[in-house]
């Protein structure tokens, strides 16, 4: 009976489109988690759970690759690394839940999302990042984390139904993440002392990366470039 249990799912499984329903039904679920949790909150109550110490910035890790998985704001859970750990504990905790959570994204789009979207390929600049992706994954990957406009969870998904390999991926992710991450963690940390110089040149050089992200965007849909096109890319992030 178990046996003939096992090979029903794996015949359910087998079609592409049924492993896609899944990851929708997997992705619903997690933003309607995180809609009832409320991260924000951590931003004014703390962590919830009775950890201190290392336990709680690697449980912290594991909550924010979860958080990421459920289209939370990367700005809010960096904020709040630095605000709850501070700075030398923060920014470790926010970096690794930030590839921790690019790769479970990544598993989850490449074992049931790709085999039913990749056929649906179309058009010249799609078909382009699917090819810069899959022949150039570290660079592209990097270009995407860095390039305005693009969003975390979308760059995820993106890498995930083309060729990339896992490792290139979340090097590039980690690499690509870093100065952003830093800069939320440290305004984070020092929020109850805005006017001090720490906290001023951290909100400072998100404004600039903003404002440059802004200008390069404003300039690419002018001339029709793409991100993964562009053989230089500016030192800005999307959450």
């Amino acid at each position: 009976m178990r046996r003939r249990t096992s090979g029903s799912w794996r015949r359910v499984l087998s079609s592409p489109w049924t492993r896609f329903a899944v990851l929708l039904a997997l992705l619903a679920a997690a933003v309607a988690g995180a809609a009832l949790l409320e991260p924000q909150r951590l931003l004014t109550h703390g962590w919830p759970l009775g950890t201190s110490g290392i336990t709680a910035a690697v449980v912290f890790a594991v909550a924010y690759a979860v958080a990421t998985v459920a289209f939370v704001p990367r700005p809010l859970l960096n904020a709040a690394a630095g605000a709850l750990y501070g700075i030398h504990a923060g920014l470790p905790a926010a970096i690794a839940g930030t590839v921790l959570g690019a790769g479970l994204a990544f598993v989850l789009g490449r074992f049931l999302g790709r085999d039913a979207l990749r056929p649906l390929l179309r058009g010249r600049l799609v078909l382009s990042a699917d090819r810069q992706l899959s022949l150039h994954g570290f660079r592209s990957t990097l270009a995407l984390r860095l390039f305005p406009g693009v969003p975390f969870a979308a760059a995820n998904y993106a890498a995930a139904i083309s060729r990339v390999r896992l490792l290139p991926f979340l090097t590039a992710t980690a690499v690509g993440s870093a100065a952003n991450t830093a800069a939320y963690v440290v305004a984070g940390s020092r929020a109850a002392s805005p006017t001090s110089p720490v906290f001023l040149l951290a909100v400072g050089f998100i404004g600039l990366t903003g404002v440059a992200a802004a200008a390069v965007a404003h300039r690419r849909r002018g001339t029709g470039v793409s991100p993964e096109e562009s053989p230089a890319t500016p030192p800005a992030e999307s959450a």
